[in-house]
């Protein structure tokens, strides 16, 4: 009974549009008390979910990408983007792509990169003949390219919910390849669509100006390899690095492109303070929710139904993928991490997954989640900037979807994908 009311009550208030923080908490205060046990319980588990050093580096990193963003770091990245790849058919939906590729080593956040490169991009592809769905769609599904590359914080998050037993260095190298392959798939859908619809090339404007770009976007771009560099060489921890992070983002901000004032600066402080307020209330609700799943043998119980249904590893990996994408297109990808991570990961160990590969597939799991209705955050940032409804986009996703479904079956069936990398560091 006390798993029906844990899940029952949690399923209900979401159902009735409760935010997903609420729902967690207020679905274990309820079996908290059903249970009989005092109601501060769910508080103390709250506390102790938030309160992990590791967790520093969130807000930090949150941080550095809303200074990036407010910087006008977007706006030198897609210049650099556009006289890279902007000569192709379609072009500018191949500038959309590689641009949310660069931002995404910046910025780490797969909304920040629909709002900031979307709203650079989707006004210009509009303005040039691009119909605003194919806009929209190549915007949201180029932004699952930032949570792939460091530094994404959701990988943070799956470390911690994991155990802390994870290299964090080991899990952002992972995620290189699996990205660069998402944006080879995705530039390479976006071209065909855009051959079927007839979108323009754009003019190369030369080498010259190509040279002169990319001396612009350089200090951007550095952040990248400041980051992986240390992480990867033990020079400075995960946490450390979103420090480091910060001060290099004001560094370049505020003395090398001098982009950044003063009301920017004040901007970013309170953007980057109400999402981590956001997001560190759904990871304290999300530990709370999760301790009682642990304390009724919910993850036990969920192994086992799952073995008895297959014994396939490569059955129970497709089925594993599946339950994870129908619950992302619900619940938002921080709660999921925190809870799905004790449930799924003990299973995909069991078939033979490597713990870093399973949370390469997670995130990239959960990541095509945020680009599905109804919740689908990714994409309602992206619909907002493009003015167009989501079942408008939705019409016309179905493409983009399965590039990015696709990349997901090669990262969960073929180890070596997320895995050769960090090999090399050993």
């Amino acid at each position: 009974m006390e798993i029906t009311i844990l899940l029952g009550s949690f399923t209900l208030l979401l159902l009735i549009g409760t935010p997903v923080a609420f729902a967690l908490g207020a679905a274990s205060l309820a079996t908290v008390l059903y249970m009989d046990l005092p109601a501060i319980v769910v508080f103390q588990q709250l506390s102790s979910g938030m309160n992990v050093f590791s967790m520093l580096a969130i807000p930090f990193f949150v941080f550095a990408g809303d200074l990036m963003m407010r910087g006008q770091i977007a706006d030198r990245l897609v210049a650099f983007a556009a006289a890279l790849v902007g000569h192709m058919r379609g072009g500018l939906g191949q500038v959309n792509v590689v641009a949310a590729t660069l931002f995404g080593g910046v910025s780490g956040s797969a909304v920040a990169d629909a709002s900031a490169i979307g709203g650079v991009m989707i006004p210009q592809m509009r303005a040039r003949g691009y119909a605003p769905d194919y806009s929209v769609n190549v915007t949201a599904n180029a932004a699952l390219i930032d949570l792939l590359i460091p530094p994404s914080h959701n990988m943070i998050l799956y470390v911690i919910a994991a155990g802390g037993a994870i290299s964090v260095a080991d899990l952002f190298t992972a995620g290189i390849v699996p990205g660069m392959l998402l944006m080879a798939v995705l530039m390479f859908t976006a071209w065909a669509v855009a051959v079927k619809r007839g979108y323009p090339r754009e003019t190369f404007p030369g080498w010259w100006a190509l040279a002169r770009l990319s001396v612009g976007a350089f200090p951007g771009l550095m952040l990248i390899v400041l980051i992986f560099a240390g992480v990867r060489s033990g020079i400075f921890t995960a946490t450390e690095s979103a420090v480091v992070a910060v001060l290099y983002a004001l560094l370049v901000t505020v003395l090398v492109y001098r982009s950044l004032d003063w009301n920017g600066f004040v901007h970013a402080v309170m953007g980057g303070a109400r999402t981590t307020g956001m997001v560190m209330l759904i990871i304290g609700c999300a530990s709370a929710f999760g301790w009682l799943m642990a304390l009724l043998q919910v993850p036990a119980m969920t192994v086992a139904m799952m073995q008895g249904i297959t014994d396939n590893p490569l059955m129970m990996l497709l089925l594993i993928n599946i339950i994870l994408l129908i619950l992302g297109t619900f619940m938002d990808m921080a709660p999921l991490i925190m809870i799905g991570t004790p449930i799924f990961l003990p299973l995909a160990l069991k078939f033979g997954m490597d713990p870093v590969q399973f949370g390469v597939v997670l995130i990239l799991n959960l990541g095509i989640g945020l680009i599905t209705p109804p919740v689908g955050p990714v994409l309602f940032v992206a619909c907002a900037v493009g003015k167009v409804s989501m079942w408008e986009a939705t019409k016309t996703s179905l493409p983009f979807y399965t590039a990015a479904f696709a990349v997901l079956m090669v990262v969960t069936y073929i180890p070596a994908v997320s895995l050769w990398l960090p090999a090399l560091f050993h």
